[in-house]
């Protein structure tokens, strides 16, 4: 199970997203617009501006304050100590 803090304490399951994108094109903020319509947008901004908008599998929308690279170097981050982790637990296993 993989979790992204996204700011200020709030975390995303990172299994469940799709894209992380910037808000600054047209259809971005008519995703962001028809997802808070339908009640299906998430505001983790507290506030701020918002600098990365996170699509989920569910069809859900987040918002945060952090930049979209931010995130994905989270991402990334996590996803590398956990691959280190679970190779040091095979070689752990390994029979040779």
């Amino acid at each position: 199970m993989k979790l992204i803090n996204i700011g200020f304490g709030n975390i995303v399951f990172a299994n469940r997203l799709i894209a992380i994108v910037s808000p600054e094109s047209a259809p971005v903020k008519r995703l962001v617009q028809d997802a808070r319509d339908r009640g299906m947008l998430i505001d983790a901004t507290y506030g701020r501006r918002t600098r990365a908008v996170l699509i989920t599998d569910s069809d859900h929308v987040i918002l945060s304050a952090v930049q979209p690279e931010t995130v994905a170097n989270r991402l990334n981050t996590k996803d590398s100590e956990q691959d280190g982790e679970d190779s040091e637990f095979d070689d752990a296993q390994s029979p040779l």
